[in-house]
């Protein structure tokens, strides 16, 4: 259970959340578009409480990445413009782009994709929908060291775009790598934030 969390993500940046197992990381990442609600508190999206905010548009502008990535039947460009019925080529196109896939993936059977590449048409699928904020799961954890190393560019790109990436890893060198800020949870508290690079002395043995 989370208590007295107080955290706020900078647009263009990187914030890791990191901790143990069960310090409670993805509850508190579920309760920034509201697929979990906090029993107190409050969570806000630009000054505005998210339970304020129509939930389909709330997760347009908060997008959501997976830890396993998890795609609809039928092809990639079906799984971009899932809800989206007015979207066009040019968007889908633009979202394969930004997500470091050629746009021949349109064509692709998302059966067809390696476990990286269809991280990354989640990733695709999220940004066509042109959000605000992107909070991602442990993202790599189901990638070997080679599609890991292409999202965390990714990540990098992402921002320079404007849009705040709230990241849950357990993996310290990573949040080290790829983000400019660090929020360690651990037993649903915050025990510490500011620069990842000075987490070490504060990092807990039993992270896994």
């Amino acid at each position: 259970m989370l208590s007295d969390v107080n955290v706020r993500f900078e647009t263009a940046s990187v914030t890791a959340i990191v901790g143990p197992s069960g310090a409670g990381k993805s509850s508190f990442l579920r309760c920034l578009n509201r697929l979990e609600e906090p029993i107190s508190g409050s969570v806000f999206l630009d000054g505005v409480d998210v339970r304020d905010i129509e939930p389909t548009s709330l997760r347009r502008r908060v997008g959501m990445i997976f830890q396993t990535p998890v795609l609809f039947p039928g092809g990639v460009r079906s799984n971009l413009s899932y809800g989206l019925p007015n979207v066009t080529e040019a968007q889908c196109r633009t979202a394969l782009d930004a997500a470091a896939l050629p746009d021949t993936f349109l064509d692709r059977e998302s059966t067809a994709l390696s476990v990286g590449q269809a991280q990354r048409v989640c990733i695709a699928r999220a940004l066509v929908r042109a959000p605000e904020v992107l909070l991602m799961d442990e993202p790599t954890s189901a990638l070997d060291q080679n599609a890991s190393a292409k999202i965390e560019s990714l990540l990098r790109n992402l921002t320079d775009r404007g849009i705040a990436i709230a990241l849950v890893t357990h993996d310290l060198a990573q949040a080290q790598r790829v983000a400019q800020h660090a929020v360690l949870l651990d037993e649903g508290r915050v025990r510490y934030t500011g620069p990842p690079a000075s987490m070490d002395s504060v990092w807990p043995e039993d992270v896994s």
